[in-house]
């Protein structure tokens, strides 16, 4: 391989691990929530409103690629995620994080939509489905630190500032702006984009017609359950642990954490189960992992029946966005931008799912919230014929 090409997949990767920063809303939400004194529909509003963007947003942006190209839409997004890092570190009052959240999501939009595709652009030969999945690998990294960032903020194990828990924001701004910098500088062919010379009209018409070809519509399903799911386990297991253990939330902090460590070894397996085994197999394994572990969150009361199945859902889930944005894409090959717009546009089932399952743990306890995540994982199981 040739260095450009390693240099351009190393950038891509950083860019992957800033994807990884909305995975923050999770642990940042509870700590708002008991900051600010809020219940669970209002404080559910955090995590709702990042992924609400996905709506808006992803088509349009799959259009402003076939505009400017996937690198500088990337840049873009970076951007975007730079300064909804930048907020929370002027306070914590609810209409600076409402901002942060929003701007947060408006970037991991713009990020997922065009990142996807530019995985295509750097890698050789095929296995599309692996490297995007090592790609979520690194992204669930960043997922991992949060929490910790977070709790050693409140406990002072690293120096935090003043800004306490917030620090995590300072840290993955850093970050972020080192791999802005970085991706700049790197050189990426591009695919000249076939609906370049299309009015912005007519480009959005063809992008949303794709939702006419069943498996993209059902694939858009599918994905919007599987983040549905992981903005939920995100959300609701360290409230769980707190409900049924009566933990402290530094405590149940943990759950995020265990979570997103499965997560992160499951995108580390799967690149490889991925090329050895056929993507059906894997998705079968995966789902029923997953369902496993709604009936230890539903029924467990103890302390490693619960961390069982949190375990369980990081694990299962981890490969599921791949094996659909891959499939996907091979689907329709010649409308690639298209087809990650839609695709990224099903991620507002972080926004759905949280709204539903903040309503029903508020009547119910958080059983009522992982009957809702069971729903997904029902849906899930529908889906397997589909994948080739």
């Amino acid at each position: 391989m040739k260095q450009t090409n390693k240099m351009a997949i190393i950038s891509v990767m950083f860019c992957f691990f800033c994807m990884g920063f909305v995975d923050l809303v999770g642990i940042a939400s509870n700590y708002v929530k008991a900051d600010l004194h809020l219940s669970d529909s209002v404080a559910n509003i955090f995590p709702s409103l990042v992924f609400f963007w996905f709506l808006i947003f992803s088509v349009p942006t799959g259009v402003l690629m076939n505009k400017i190209g996937r690198k500088k839409t990337v840049l873009l997004s970076l951007v975007v995620t730079a300064i909804s890092l930048l907020l929370p570190l002027f306070g914590e009052n609810f209409g600076i994080m409402l901002c942060a959240f929003s701007l947060l999501g408006i970037g991991n939009a713009l990020m997922q939509t065009s990142l996807n595709p530019l995985v295509t652009c750097v890698m050789n030969g095929g296995h599309l489905a692996a490297v995007l999945t090592f790609g979520q690998f690194i992204k669930a990294i960043a997922s991992f630190i949060a929490p910790y960032l977070a709790i050693w903020g409140t406990t002072q194990v690293i120096p935090s500032f003043g800004y306490d828990w917030r620090i995590l924001f300072a840290v993955f701004l850093i970050i972020g702006i080192f791999a802005t910098a970085l991706l700049a500088t790197i050189q990426i062919d591009e695919p000249e984009a076939t609906a370049a010379n299309m009015s912005v009209g007519n480009q959005f018409a063809q992008a949303f017609a794709l939702l006419g070809k069943p498996l993209v519509l059902l694939t858009f399903l599918g994905i919007m359950c599987h983040v549905g799911i992981d903005v939920g386990t995100n959300t609701t297991a360290p409230k769980i642990l707190m409900e049924r253990l009566g933990m402290t939330l530094n405590d149940a902090a943990f759950a995020t954490s265990l979570y997103f460590i499965f997560r992160t070894i499951g995108c580390f397996t799967g690149s490889f189960f991925l090329r050895i085994m056929k993507a059906r197999t894997f998705f079968l394994i995966s789902v029923v992992l997953m369902a496993t572990s709604m009936a230890c969150l539903l029924w467990g009361d103890s302390k490693w029946v619960l961390y069982a199945g949190i375990a369980l859902v990081g694990y299962g889930n981890s490969n599921i966005f791949s094996i659909c944005f891959s499939n996907a894409l091979m689907a329709v090959p010649e409308k690639q931008n298209e087809v990650s717009g839609l695709m990224i546009m099903g991620l507002f089932g972080g926004t759905l799912f949280p709204l539903v399952m903040g309503v029903a743990s508020d009547a119910m306890g958080q059983a009522g919230a992982v009957i809702c995540m069971a729903v997904g994982v029902i849906y899930l199981f529908t889906y397997i014929t589909k994948i080739k």
